[in-house]
């Protein structure tokens, strides 16, 4: 009797330590499948997000220089029409995260810096110039860096920038949802998410 029940007792043991592993495995599986769909999510995610406008403008250069001290000067001018493509971007490629599959967690450490570039197109009207002080690559340079500088302004002060980051919310708002359904739990800069991150979350 003895044995028959030492040995009922270590069948119930068996299956106790055999259902414990099969658990076991089966909950690491299923965290490591997560972790495999979250990071599928990011390589998705990471691309370059673009967001573009378009501006004109009518720019006035002049410049002189004074010869025989000031007794005469020596100028020259144009008229230079700006039409100018510009675009606000992120490059996800760039942002900085770690999985804590252990503790079921995405963090999000650093997003990119929002990137503003300009493309001009100058078309140049009524250009004058005395002999002895006459348009070169100099004058050309510092027309295109100066249209790009008040393009550059207007951006900032434009909604374009603001549009760009709306874009950038809705893809990293993804990564919020996907956790969220899984039971994960998303953090930036180590605080958490609790609900859906607002409008300027991303980018204090």
């Amino acid at each position: 009797m003895k044995r028959f029940l030492a040995g009922v007792l270590l069948a119930l043991t068996a299956v106790l330590v055999y259902r414990s592993c099969a658990g076991d495995g089966q909950e690491a599986s299923k965290i490591r499948e997560e972790s495999s769909l979250i990071q599928s999510r990011i390589d998705q995610v990471a691309k370059l997000v673009v967001t573009e406008g378009h501006y004109a403008e009518v720019y006035t250069y002049e410049d002189s220089r004074d010869l025989l001290g000031s007794l005469w000067s020596a100028r020259k001018r144009a008229l230079v029409v700006v039409n100018a493509r510009a675009t606000v971007s992120y490059d996800l490629k760039q942002l900085t995260y770690r999985l804590d599959p252990e503790a079921r967690t995405l963090h999000i450490l650093e997003i990119p810096e929002a990137e503003i570039d300009i493309y001009p197109e100058l078309s140049y009207y009524d250009v004058t110039a005395d002999y002895l002080n006459p348009f070169g690559a100099a004058d050309y340079n510092t027309i295109k860096n100066r249209v790009s500088a008040s393009i550059r302004k207007k951006v900032e002060a434009s909604s374009l920038r603001g549009n760009a980051r709306g874009r950038l919310l809705e893809e990293l708002s993804g990564f919020w949802v996907l956790t969220r359904s899984m039971g994960w739990t998303l953090t930036y800069r180590d605080r958490p998410l609790d609900s859906l991150p607002g409008p300027g979350f991303f980018l204090d």
